[in-house]
């Protein structure tokens, strides 16, 4: 069968909406209800986010809901024993966002075979070096059909760039700037002229925008350089004030104008 990340590109390349959440945030027991509410309201690709106690690439927001979900007791083993028969119910890509002690605490092998057993189709770590990834990870993944996707940013050289894209399959994971994750209003000139650039590369991956996507403004100026736009903090802020995923995915398709 193929990978449900490939078939999601393959029959949509554009205006495709991504939603990351932090597992175990609000509360521990809702995480496949949250993946199935936001699949019934029309997302098409989902993050899950492995709580960690130093997620150096996240902004308040998500470092406060990793906090609370390690609190309330979320673990990998944990998360998986809770993503245990979601693919009984939701047909869109699934992947599994974190950073690389949680993964490696598990073992990789593991990993990804417990990604394979529970239908995750990817996982992105993004403090895992890329010639890492190439000599000790890669056929790991590709063994258990685990897409691990690769983060660029406004600094990643072009050489670099087309090297990720020649050794990866999937996605890139374009992050829009090189702070932290988080709300912003709208995108600058510098930001947009960087879209414009790697859209130009003509690079084989399709390409998703990340980091700061909050409103109808950011969410269209992203799916105008690329397939579409990956929202974090946003939705954590929204599924922390309503406590419903429901009402939150409601409120951000507001939000973002859908």
């Amino acid at each position: 069968m193929e990978n449900r990340i490939k078939t999601l590109f393959n029959t949509k390349d554009h205006d495709i909406l991504s939603v990351y959440f932090c597992a175990g945030y609000p509360e521990t027991g809702n995480t496949a209800d949250v993946i199935r509410t936001l699949e019934e309201n029309g997302v098409d690709m989902i993050e899950i986010g492995i709580p960690f106690s130093d997620p150096m690439a996240d902004g308040p927001v998500i470092q406060d809901a990793a906090t609370q979900a390690l609190r309330n007791g979320m673990s990998l083993r944990k998360l998986f024993a809770l993503l245990s028969g979601i693919r009984d119910r939701v047909r869109i890509p699934l992947l599994l966002m974190g950073y690389l002690n949680p993964v490696m605490r598990y073992g990789f092998d593991n990993f990804c075979k417990s990604c394979s057993e529970c239908g995750i189709d990817g996982c992105i770590i993004p403090d895992l070096p890329f010639d890492d990834y190439l000599n000790d990870f890669k056929p790991i993944a590709e063994k258990y059909d685990v897409k691990v996707i690769m983060l660029i940013t406004p600094e990643t050289s072009e050489e670099r760039i087309r090297f990720i894209d020649e050794h990866t399959d999937g996605f890139i994971y374009m992050v829009s700037s090189a702070a932290t994750t988080g709300a912003q209003n709208s995108f600058d000139e510098q930001k947009k002229a960087y879209f414009r650039r790697i859209n130009a590369m003509s690079l084989r991956n399709p390409r998703m925008i990340g980091f700061g996507i909050s409103n109808r403004e950011t969410f269209r100026t992203a799916c105008d350089h690329a397939s579409g736009a990956i929202i974090g903090s946003k939705f954590v802020t929204l599924i922390g004030e309503h406590r419903s995923p429901e009402t939150a995915v409601k409120k951000l398709r507001e939000t973002l104008g859908l």
